[in-house]
This record gives C-alpha cells, structure tokens and sequence, in this order.
C-alpha cells in the first residue's frame, strides 16, 4: 500500500512490501501476481528478500526515482531506503526485479540526480537555435533524506546563440553537495547548421565508447537482482552507492 498524500508533498514516502519466500525460476509466479521480487541490501545488513505490489512499486518509482529516500514498511519494521536498480525485460520492458539500498540516515552518500529541463529558450523558439543538454544527471553528496527527486533547470534563460547554463547557474539545495566542476556546462544553443555541415558531421566516425567497470552490489551471491530463469539478457547493473 502507498501513502500518496506524502508522495504527493514529496515529505516522506512509504512503500509496503512482504517478506518473500519464493526465489529463483519460482519468482515468474509473483510477477503473474502482479508483483515485483526484490531484496533489501546495505552496509551491515543482511540481505532481506521482499516483494511488493506492481502497481504500489510503480507509483513510489515514478515518484522517487532512484535518488529519493524511500521507507519500507515490512509487517511493522519501517527500514530507510534507495531504489538502487530496477531490472527490466530487455523487450517488453515489464519490471522484473527492484533492489533497495538501506541507508543510514546520518551518513552521507553519492547519489546521481537527474536534470528536469524546464521553460522553452527563446533562441530556439524564435532563432531556430539547436539546444544542446551537455549534461542529464550530476553526482551530489549528502544525506539520503535531503536528496531530491531531480534538479530543474531553465532553459527560458537562453535568448540568444552561445548562451549557456553552467552547474553554479543551478538552484541546489545547500544541504547537498556537486561532485562536479561548478563552471562545467549543462546546456547551450548553437546556431542552426546547414545540410552540408550536418551531413559531414554525420559521417565523422564516433568515437570508441568507454569501458565501463560494472561492480556487484553486496549480497549478489545470495540472489542476483535478475531471477535466473530470465538470465539471458540481464540488465547491466549500477555502481553501489557509497
């Protein structure tokens, strides 16, 4: 069950799960259910599998991200925690897994927050200018109950071609900190190009992609986040949060 009116006021949101019993190819029978798996793991903690209505997930998700501090009521025992990944079918997209990082509410941590991109540039609306997001998420420090869902920010202020908004341009929060050179640029606009510069710039060959070190949550020996019946196409998992 979820409390929506905290949900709505972004105060305190809580989540009511079960304990699970089912695990590995079992698990397809709670999704049937219309329930989704998960576990709760963290620092200190043992592994706690869970499960919990699709539809009561699916609300809290969409209204805490996987930055917002998310209270877990199960039979009685309230447990503070992240959403730290959802895993989804490679296909349909249908949720599959949930994991919930249990945090302590006086330690800090590193969370990802994600950009929300508000108002409409002038120089694109009226110059045909080309807005340019350089940045859609910032790492930020602080304790998991100050952490908010995103970061908004107005692109109103671009009115003409070269305007930019800088990360020290942002309304933050105090209480958290940027993991991020201030003047780093999160958006611009450029001026329109033509099809000549666009074709070129369409055959330049992108550059080789980065490797990216996947790191295991703690727990993972116990139950992976992806049930093996469905371990063909795993989603790739996040970095723990510090």
């Amino acid at each position: 069950m979820v409390n929506c009116s905290t949900i709505m006021n972004m105060e305190k949101i809580q989540l009511q799960a079960q304990p699970r019993t089912i695990v590995g190819r079992k698990v397809k029978t709670l999704r049937q259910a219309d329930l989704v798996p998960g576990v709760i793991y963290g620092r200190g903690f043992e592994p706690l599998n869970i499960q919990v209505p699709m539809k009561d997930f699916q609300k809290v998700y969409a209204a805490a991200g996987e930055s917002t501090l998310v209270y877990l009521d199960v039979n009685g025992q309230k447990y503070p925690t992240i959403i730290h990944d959802v895993d989804r079918h490679p296909v349909s997209e249908a949720i599959r897994h949930a994991d919930f990082y249990k945090v302590n509410l006086t330690e800090k941590i590193h969370a990802k927050i994600p950009f929300n991109f508000v108002g409409e540039s002038p120089a694109v609306k009226e110059l045909a200018g080309i807005l340019v997001k350089n940045l859609n998420e910032i790492e930020v420090e602080g304790l998991p109950q100050d952490l908010p869902r995103e970061i908004n920010v107005d692109i109103s202020k671009l009115a003409a071609f070269g305007d930019q908004i800088l990360l020290k341009d942002l309304a933050i929060p105090g209480s958290i900190a940027i993991q991020a050179n201030p003047n780093d640029i999160v958006a611009l606009v450029q001026e329109p190009i033509s099809e000549e510069e666009l074709k070129a710039q369409l055959e330049t060959p992108a550059a080789a992609a980065e490797e990216v070190e996947v790191i295991k949550r703690p727990g993972a020996e116990i139950e992976p986040g992806v049930e093996p019946d469905e371990a063909e196409a795993p989603a790739e998992k996040k970095a723990e949060k510090k």
